[in-house]
């Protein structure tokens, strides 16, 4: 699933180079010149329904990214001094994003994309603006346990986030998680999540290429969310990605094709 991560930075490096990108990830052409998956101008898929949803996922992923952003400028400011990425895939924070001192930023995957990644960061010379740590552990297994090995305080606050996972994830797998982020996670964390929208497997997933993205998603979000979140012991806003773009000054001029319920764009507090 991590050459995933490489498409996501792809999608990054495209925004990053418009005049009025809403982020600059200078790392992510990096990223995915080294997974195969950089082409001025980017190749689009040539059938019309298919360039559509590419597109429309593509645009997900810029408001996504920004939105998180922002969820993680705020926790800091807050005062929380941790961060975990949970399947940080190619994320770039660490490198991109100012951080107040003391800052400690651990980023949870598996072992080949944080090779592969190592690699393209010390091509790059990349240099981390806050503490950054590396935990090579599948979330399959115990990753709380490889978290508190590496340093993670479950005694302080956190802000986590799982970005363009747990649509990866079936619904057990997703309790599971859910309940050990809440395990360690003190009172006043925070938490970003993006959670697939209802009918997004159905839509998608009809005619997705074998082995594409698409083709893996198996978890949408729960009918109430909000309600979902406060059973994990979680305050939970939802936004859209059309809310939320609109917010951005990326306003999507066309209707949508379907009912719009809760968003699938999450930030939560501990209380």
């Amino acid at each position: 699933m991590w050459a995933t991560a490489v498409g996501v930075a792809r999608v990054r490096a495209l925004e990053s180079e418009q005049e009025n990108a809403l982020f600059r990830d200078p790392l992510a052409r990096a990223f995915a010149a080294a997974g195969g998956l950089w082409s001025s101008p980017p190749q689009l898929p040539d059938d019309e329904a298919a360039r559509r949803r590419w597109l429309g996922v593509a645009f997900s992923i810029v408001i996504r990214t920004k939105f998180l952003d922002d969820l993680l400028e705020q926790a800091s400011a807050s005062g929380v001094r941790q961060v975990v990425l949970l399947g940080a895939g190619m994320d770039s924070r660490a490198f991109r994003m100012d951080w107040p001192e003391g800052m400690r930023l651990f980023e949870v995957d598996t072992v080949a994309p944080l090779d592969f990644k190592a690699s393209v960061l010390r091509q790059e010379r990349a240099v981390a603006r806050c503490e950054r740590i590396t935990v090579p552990v599948d979330l399959r297994d115990d990753w709380p346990g490889a978290l508190a090995a590496a340093g993670h305080d479950a005694a302080a606050p956190t802000v986590w986030i799982a970005e363009g996972l747990l649509i990866y994830l079936p619904e057990d797998a997703v309790e599971l998680l859910l309940a050990r982020i809440g395990a360690r996670s003190a009172i006043g964390s925070r938490m970003g999540l993006t959670l697939g929208s209802r009918g997004v497997i159905e839509r998608f997933g009809a005619d997705a290429v074998p082995g594409s993205p698409a083709s893996m998603w198996v978890s949408e979000m729960p009918d109430d969310p909000v309600g979902w979140l406060a059973g994990h012991g979680w305050e939970a806003d939802c936004h859209t990605v059309r809310e939320r773009a609109a917010v951005y000054g990326r306003p999507i001029s066309t209707p949508p094709q379907h009912p719009e319920g809760p968003g699938g764009l999450v930030s939560a507090v501990r209380r």
